[in-house]
């Protein structure tokens, strides 16, 4: 997975907004196979491999539930290693009868998609070997066809699914936008991300060192959606991880030349995209 690692720039940690944090707890432990990092009253910390942080949950305490058509959250998406893995997952959905949203092939990965309790979406996915990817100069081919669900399933034979594997990252994280002009320009010129592929006038797929995307944005709740709530269910922001201090420093620079506000939070450099996504900026450990 040496797309998730320097000197690539990836997605770190999600942070959520939820309704009720044992509810989520329940769902995300059982339904997901997280295990639980560290734990309060009011949140929660969510880790594959007992080591890392991969999602974090909040309860706020004037939580509001989920607002449609804003900005925000369409999916994070936890990328396992192998297609075995995701043949056990789906299998584990398929006992226990939780409702899938979706299941694709995208050519360039196979992926089940999900929400949680609260209607924050999920993606879990595989991807195919990269030298596999077909690339049009510099977009990259993808689709979006129906999963062969026998086929991924021929892969799992008797092994039983055991939660989420140890060497689970946060494959990619896909945002709803308010438009996509200054959005491209934030995400390519301040963030330096590449667009890898375009999906019409509504959607945009960005990435660092040629993987098939680290980002997706799209405008499918409408053009001009506004920010949700502040106490809204929903996304409370996510980490981009950079390579190092320099590439940190040179990125902060490079949002202030656009016009984009960073501020400093317990020693985080915190930004935001045009629709309001906020982003933490950090350096790989």
């Amino acid at each position: 997975m040496s797309f998730h690692q320097p000197p690539v720039t990836f997605v770190g940690q999600v942070n959520l907004k939820v309704q009720s944090l044992e509810r989520s707890l329940a769902f995300y432990q059982e339904v997901i196979g997280f295990k639980v990092y560290e734990k309060t009253d009011k949140s929660a910390k969510l880790t594959a491999d007992g080591k890392t942080v991969l999602l974090s949950l909040e309860q706020p305490s004037d939580v509001i539930p989920k607002k449609g058509r804003t900005t925000g959250l369409y999916h994070f998406a936890l990328l396992l290693p192998d297609r075995t893995d995701l043949a056990k997952v789906l299998k584990h959905f398929l006992q226990t009868g939780y409702p899938l949203q979706g299941a694709s092939d995208h050519l360039v990965s196979e992926a089940l998609y999900l929400a949680d309790p609260d209607g924050n979406g999920i993606e879990i996915y595989t991807d195919r070997p990269a030298s596999q990817w077909e690339w049009n100069e510099q977009q990259v081919v993808m689709a979006t066809q129906a999963l062969d669900a026998e086929n991924l399933l021929a892969e799992v034979k008797e092994q039983a699914w055991n939660g989420l594997p140890a060497r689970t990252v946060m494959g990619h994280i896909h945002l709803h936008v308010a438009e996509l002009a200054k959005t491209e320009e934030f995400y390519t010129q301040g963030l330096g991300f590449d667009v890898v592929s375009r999906y019409g006038p509504q959607a945009l797929f960005i990435s660092s060192g040629k993987y098939h995307h680290h980002i997706g944005l799209n405008t499918w709740n409408g053009l001009g959606a506004p920010v949700p709530p502040v106490n809204s269910v929903g996304l409370e922001s996510f980490a981009l991880v950079l390579p190092d201090e320099a590439s940190l420093n040179e990125t902060i620079a490079s949002l202030k030349e656009i016009g984009a506000s960073v501020a400093e939070e317990n020693g985080i450099s915190i930004t935001a995209d045009p629709s309001g996504n906020k982003i933490r900026l950090e350096t790989a450990k």
